[in-house]
């Protein structure tokens, strides 16, 4: 009758274990811990089995195989971790006819499978077959122990020789298994004899590519030692070690840090230790030379005149007083003190008002090294960290790079476009650059293929962005924000005639007495040719204008170009825009004219209102974000609840349905501040009175009619200033920002603060 028992079982993975061996393995899942733990508890005696899927991690009682072996636990080490490290001793076979999940592991209750015997004379033949097999491959093989073939010569039972030599040979989990389940003898045998045919075969295949392998190793084992021998030939003539004795001497004389320098020296000396030919020693190569090429102490010393630092400024850029007064704010303290935590400046603005080569001026009027890094697109953390020189191809991050093209310790350096970097599964670079621009923590910012601390705590950092709004939170925090917003047309034809004419005159060769431009042809331009708020197309166009008069002056057509405002056409075509493009064409009913702000600039948007006849719904198009749509139906909400006040019957609004069009091109920003703008639309819409062409508004709106203060003043300001509007109502919060528009735009235009939008209607709608 057949006798159960119950043990835990502990499944292996790439292992089968079998009786009569001795077998060591370590184990580190919870499910494998928590069997030993109940065997350990109880007689140390566990039922082992293979698992049938080797890389699965999460198993169930159908992922391993019935038959294994019943082991007997000898030793148990512990491991660094939770891991153990097992010694067990093969007991008997065994087949699990059940098996249970119990306190977390698991539990089989197995029947001991008992050696069935057969006809002797076959089983003797196989075996003495198996034996003479084995014992050529042992003889001949040296990755078997030494006491292999001592231990299975003096095998003398069939079934335990099965055991001993299915455990030395390099089978396959699965045929290891087929041995293990074979209950007859004479099955086991032949099974066994099978295999070692196979991995005689083997053996030989394997004798015959040695062979060929072996001729080509003696090859580069010949030249290597030819090698050696010019090495020893060098050493007696006296040159050996010439190159590390010269980059020892490099670094003792270099000035390095102590820590910089005794890190460089012990890579000098795992260097000198390797063959020229290693692919390691090329790689601490490259890195000494890291270590030589970066600066570490190097610096410039700052220009000691304010007064000099301040033509400097002057000299290179028109206006931007605030600017220029911060960077004189940082000479005064530096030069006072003698140091100072760098601050970081972020400069925030339109494209092309000139971030970037304010940026270079400040560091020419410093006096110190200026590097530029663009960080538009950056995805990768390494970037900025860099890589870990184990890598293929490793090198540092772009901010070592960049201290590396500087060649000191206190360069200006710009990264410019912080609000267009991005993420992806390599990592953040934005939490990278938190360590860069943090003064808390740049004194000891560590790059990966460095891995050393590196001071930045002297480097003045500008960042430059189109807007805040993208850029992460804890990077905006560590930053003091400067706002670069757009030019009157005064101020472009300034920098038009300081800076741009004679920059494009001599990029296309041509001298002063050859063209002129006049004051109204470069008024033109702006107007006429451009619609932006710095004045980078204003550049370009003044470098086609000088390309075509280069075409005439070298073809012999002219000698002389003027260009005025009656021939620009001729050197750009017609115009492009006109100064009151966006302005109504006359008082209308149910339209006004709104101002936007854009990480571009200020701009001009019409909102149109029809009412028509239907059911009182709303239809909102255009290019309208949540919040416009909201400013939207808070509109219509105060004009029904005030409909009495304004002459309008409150019934009207169920019989009507009412269209709010934004035009698509209008403005790419949800929120552009245009609650007024609605609600006088609308009211002009449903009196049949119109909004007066020459008048701009901005200010949100509330269910009370409160008008809500609002930002980007100055650029909205310009943006009305550009197209020809000369009255612009503002929120009364918002008188105190005016100080910020430019005295030009503030005397051209007459700027009405409103609190109420009762005011609103009064100022902007005839006959309210």
């Amino acid at each position: 009758m057949a006798k159960f028992q119950e043990y835990p079982l502990l499944a292996l993975r790439g292992r089968v274990v079998f009786p009569d061996t001795t077998v060591n393995f370590d184990i580190g899942r919870m499910i494998s811990l928590t069997a030993v733990k109940y065997a350990s508890e109880r007689d140390s005696r566990i039922f082992v089995c293979a698992q049938k899927e080797a890389e699965k991690e999460e198993i169930t009682t159908t992922d391993v195989y019935l038959t294994g072996t019943v082991v007997k636990l000898r030793q148990i080490t512990r491991l660094p971790g939770s891991n153990l490290r097992l010694s067990v001793e093969g007991l008997f076979r065994a087949t699990a006819k059940q098996v249970r999940t119990e306190e977390g592991t698991f539990v089989a209750v197995v029947e001991e499978i008992s050696p069935v015997h057969g006809d002797k004379t076959l089983e003797e033949a196989y075996f003495r077959t198996c034996k003479e097999i084995m014992r050529d491959i042992t003889s001949s093989e040296n990755r078997f122990p030494k006491d292999a073939s001592s231990n299975l010569d003096k095998c003398a039972d069939a079934d335990g020789f099965v055991n001993l030599a299915a455990h030395y040979l390099p089978l396959k989990v699965a045929d290891k298994q087929k041995l293990l389940e074979c209950a007859r003898t004479s099955e086991r045998l032949q099974t066994l004899d099978r295999f070692l045919n196979e991995e005689l075969e083997i053996m030989r295949l394997e004798r015959k590519i040695n062979a060929a392998v072996r001729q080509n190793i003696d090859k580069n084992q010949k030249e290597y030692y030819l090698r050696e021998q010019l090495k020893a030939i060098h050493g007696e003539l006296g040159d050996d070690g010439e190159e590390c004795d010269e980059l020892e001497n490099k670094i003792k004389e270099r000035g390095f840090p102590e820590e910089v320098e005794k890190k460089a020296l012990k890579e000098l000396s795992r260097m000198s230790r390797m063959q020229t030919s290693s692919p390691d020693y090329n790689v601490l190569r490259v890195y000494l030379d890291w270590l030589l090429d970066i600066p570490w102490t190097e610096t410039t010393a700052d220009t000691p005149l304010l007064s000099d630092a301040v033509k400097i400024l002057d000299g290179d850029h028109y206006g931007l007083e605030k600017i220029k007064e911060r960077i004189t704010e940082y000479l005064a303290v530096l030069k006072r003190t003698g140091g100072l935590n760098a601050p970081i400046l972020c400069f925030v603005g339109p494209p092309g008002v000139g971030k970037t080569s304010i940026a270079s001026s400040v560091a020419r009027a410093l006096g110190r090294k200026f590097v530029r890094m663009s960080l538009g697109g950056v995805k990768d953390e390494a970037e900025i960290r860099g890589h870990r020189k184990t890598y293929v191809g490793s090198m540092p991050g772009r901010i070592i790079s960049g201290m590396k093209k500087a060649g000191s310790v206190n360069p200006v350096f710009l990264l410019d476009e912080v609000d267009k970097i991005s993420a992806d599964l390599r990592g953040d670079p934005a939490d990278a650059l938190l360590e860069v621009l943090d003064p808390a923590q740049n004194s000891t910012f560590v790059d990966r293929y460095i891995e050393i601390p590196y001071d930045l705590s002297k480097v003045l950092f500008i960042t430059t962005a189109n807007g805040l709004d993208t850029i992460p939170a804890p990077l905006l925090d560590r930053m003091e924000i400067i706002e670069l917003t757009g030019y009157t047309s005064e101020e472009k034809r300034e920098i038009a005639k300081r800076y741009l004419i004679p920059k494009k005159r001599e990029a296309n060769g041509l001298k002063s007495s050859e063209i002129s431009i006049s004051e109204k042809a470069l008024d033109a331009i702006i107007d006429g040719y451009t619609m932006e708020a710095g004045v980078r197309n204003l550049e370009r166009k003044i470098d086609a204008v000088c390309r075509k008069a280069a075409v005439r002056l070298s073809d012999g057509t002219a000698t002389k170009i003027s260009v005025t405002e009656k021939n620009l056409e001729s050197f750009l075509g017609a115009k492009k825009y006109f100064r009151d493009g966006n302005m109504l064409d006359s008082n209308e009913v149910g339209a006004a004219t709104g101002l936007a702000w854009t990480s571009v600039g200020g701009t001009t948007l019409t909102i149109e209102v029809s009412a028509m006849h239907g059911k009182g719904d709303i239809l909102l198009t255009g290019k309208l974000g949540d919040v416009m749509k909201e400013s939207a139906r808070a509109a219509i909400s105060y004009i029904r609840s005030n409909s009495a006040a304004y002459g309008i019957d409150g019934e009207v609004f169920e019989k009507t349905d009412i269209h709010i069009h934004v035009p698509e091109g209008a403005t790419p920003k949800d929120g552009p501040s245009a609650g007024i703008t609605m609600a006088t639309a609308i009211l002009s819409a449903f009196t049949g009175k119109p909004v007066k062409k020459s008048i701009a508004m901005t200010g949100e709106i509330t269910l009370r009619g409160k008008v809500l203060p609002i930002g980007g003043l100055k650029e909205k300001a310009l943006a009305a200033y550009r197209i020809g509007i000369r009255d612009v109502i503002i929120p009364a919060d918002n008188k105190k920002d005016l100080e910020d528009v430019p005295e030009t735009v503030r005397g051209s235009i007459n700027f009405i603060p409103v609190s109420e939008v009762d005011s609103v209607f009064k100022s902007a709608i005839i006959g309210i």
